[in-house]
């Protein structure tokens, strides 16, 4: 159940825990509605600021510490709307700092901080003579959340079977897509054992195949491994690499995964074709840059 804050025409935030690198919400304001993301609930010390319909609802800029220039900029005429609840989501991970619109995989601001500090909370606020209403998503305590949680045990991990988007206890987070997280599984198609991305909601896991990306609902999701992902150079998989799959004539197959509008995503790598092919939007694309996971 979303949180409902009313935030006056005053630029003074309220802070809320943030939590597994996602932010997500709706507002209902003319213009200028303030998000501030900081390591402790005080505006004071380090801070990135992201400024939604600025400037009489034209633009949407980050700002670093209170300093100008702005660090990122772009045109949003009309982005918020004063009778309607605007979704939207702020992500940070690895370093860089994306925000997007409800819906959309891909974000519409972004910026990449170098070296980020702890993102622990979240700061609302309007103001410039605007005040709004904001509906905030809380994560439940037992749903897994955004932002590649540190392994959950060590070894190889084990493969556990689920069906129609259930999510075993400690499976192990590959991607997102949005604002969803994505996680490591398997399913059987065409007599190959496939690794690719688990999307919950969607009740499927997706790999790719034969140019196209086919969902099951019935597969295998790896839980409780301790891993890392690591980049590939060349085509040269790591003596670590976790085999998780084979095609039907016996070769092994590896997890990899692959940044591709906005989402990463998780499919295999087949290492006499010296690439990662991941399933994205009804079809099977391939990468010569990607990662891939080895167990440590």
């Amino acid at each position: 159940m979303p949180i409902e804050v009313n935030t006056p025409d005053k630029l003074e935030y309220q802070f809320f825990p943030a939590s597994g690198g996602v932010f997500t919400f709706k507002v209902r304001s003319p213009k200028d509605a303030h998000l501030a993301l900081t390591p402790a609930p005080e505006e004071n010390g380090p801070i990135f600021e992201i400024f939604l319909g600025g400037w009489e609802n034209t633009k949407s800029v980050i700002r670093k510490d209170r300093q100008k220039p702005e660090v990122a900029e772009v045109p949003t005429p009309g982005i918020l709307d004063a009778g309607e609840f605007r979704g939207f989501w702020v992500r940070w991970y690895d370093n860089v700092i994306t925000v997007g619109r409800e819906g959309d995989a891909a974000a519409f601001l972004s910026y990449d901080a170098g070296s980020l500090f702890p993102v622990n909370f979240v700061g609302i606020c309007t103001g410039w003579g605007a005040s709004g209403t904001w509906l905030i998503d809380e994560p439940a305590p037992s749903a897994p959340v955004m932002g590649f949680a540190a392994p959950t045990g060590s070894g190889p991990g084990c493969w556990v079977p689920a069906a129609n988007g259930e999510v075993p206890p400690n499976a192990l987070e590959g991607g997102f897509d949005s604002s969803e997280q994505l996680y490591i599984a398997r399913a059987r198609h065409e007599g190959d054992l496939i690794p690719g991305k688990l999307h919950p909601s969607h009740g499927v896991t997706y790999v790719a195949w034969g140019g196209g990306e086919h969902g099951h609902a019935e597969y295998e999701v790896l839980c409780a491994g301790g891993g890392q992902w690591l980049p590939v150079d060349a085509g040269n998989i790591p003596p670590n690499a976790l085999p998780a799959g084979e095609t039907a004539e016996g070769e092994p197959l590896f997890i990899g995964r692959a940044t591709h509008d906005g989402t990463i995503t998780v499919g295999k790598v087949q290492p006499s074709h010296g690439c990662c092919y991941i399933p994205y939007g009804g079809e099977e694309l391939a990468y010569k840059e990607f990662e891939i996971y080895v167990t440590n």
